[in-house]
């Protein structure tokens, strides 16, 4: 039995099975061991930690996110009513100043029409004034027709004008 390597190797490990519990190294070791549990296990808390509190930001992120985005189109929906009610009160005001225009423009017609007829009336008067001045005076002839002349004259003009 001495002869196999296996039993020396065998009595070597209880050997030195015995001096470490001797001397206490089994302690030391789970010492470190604990230590590093310890430690690993504050990683861990420290890890869950920021995960939530990760967790935590993100959704107060994605609640800014989303209440910017409803402002954005309460700002879009704001400014297409803004643009329709302007578009609508400069159709209404374009309107309104044709009409305008258009009814200046057919005054001024007016005006011009009756200042024409009026011209035309003078003339007409003068040139019957004139034509029945002409007429009277080759064919009557005295006082009678320069009385006749002057009141037929007068006449003429008041009903005309």
């Amino acid at each position: 039995m001495f002869a196999q390597p296996e039993t020396w190797v065998a009595i070597a490990f209880i050997i030195l099975m015995a001096l470490f519990a001797y001397l206490g190294i089994h302690k030391a070791v789970l010492t470190a061991l604990d230590h590093r549990a310890q430690r690993i296990k504050a990683e861990l808390d420290d890890a869950k930690r920021l995960r939530e509190e990760a967790a935590k930001l993100l959704g107060e992120y994605q609640t800014r996110r989303a209440s910017a985005e409803r402002e954005a189109e309460e700002i879009i929906a704001n400014a297409k009513a803004e643009a329709e009610r302007i578009a609508v009160e400069s159709k209404a005001k374009l309107e309104d100043f044709v009409a305008r225009r258009t009814k200046t423009a057919e005054s001024k017609i007016a005006l011009a029409e009756a200042q024409a007829l009026a011209d035309v009336r003078a003339a007409a008067a003068n040139a019957a004034v004139d034509a029945a001045s002409a007429i009277l005076a080759k064919s009557v002839k005295g006082s009678v027709a320069d009385d006749l002349l002057t009141r037929g004259i007068a006449e003429v003009r008041a009903k005309l004008n």
